[in-house]
């Protein structure tokens, strides 16, 4: 049996006649790159199983335009961050985020990338936000993977009503200032 109902989807703010659909470049941008983010995945913990899980069938992160994992930061726009983060592992986040393009966004994944979780030792870190800033965070140890996919759908919201210009402005400069990254 074939299934006849389609859903239509109301195209974004614009100008439209027959034959023509006029729109601004910001929402045409923010549509294309919401909808083809590709993460790259720094999972150190359980929080990664929780993410192979996630990759799967059942879940399946590819229906929401994230089906190519890069495991090269220059090919990456979003850095899952997963599971403990050791102080010695801050520098290789910190490098890790530096060699992706612009735009980048960052996703902390569970309790000890958030804030260290369990682990309040003086070997972890206490959050990936001291190295770099992060722009979703998923609550949970491990976070199941509805989670995971409603802070992906947190970021795509983010990327898609995210202006072109934001990454030029004085206060995202500042921003990364802050952290160190110039």
């Amino acid at each position: 049996m074939v299934n006849t109902e389609y859903t239509i989807v109301e195209p974004p703010d614009g100008y439209s006649a027959p034959g023509f659909f006029a729109t601004s470049i910001d929402k045409v941008v923010g549509l294309a790159r919401q909808n083809s983010i590709w993460p790259l995945p720094f999972a150190t913990s359980c929080c990664g199983v929780e993410f192979m899980a996630l990759m799967g069938a059942t879940y399946d992160l590819a229906r929401f335009g994230a089906e190519r994992l890069s495991f090269s930061p220059r090919q990456a726009d979003l850095l899952m961050v997963m599971g403990t983060i050791a102080k010695k592992m801050a520098t290789i986040v910190l490098q890790v985020y530096i060699q992706m393009a612009e735009p980048r966004w960052v996703l902390a994944m569970g309790a000890c990338a958030s804030s260290g979780g369990i682990f309040d030792t003086y070997s972890v870190l206490q959050g990936i936000d001291r190295i770099v800033p992060v722009d979703v965070y998923v609550p949970g140890c491990p976070p199941r993977p509805e989670q995971v996919i409603q802070g992906f759908m947190k970021i795509q919201e983010l990327v898609g009503n995210e202006s072109i210009r934001r990454r030029y402005s004085p206060e995202y400069k500042k921003l990364l200032a802050q952290y160190g990254i110039v």
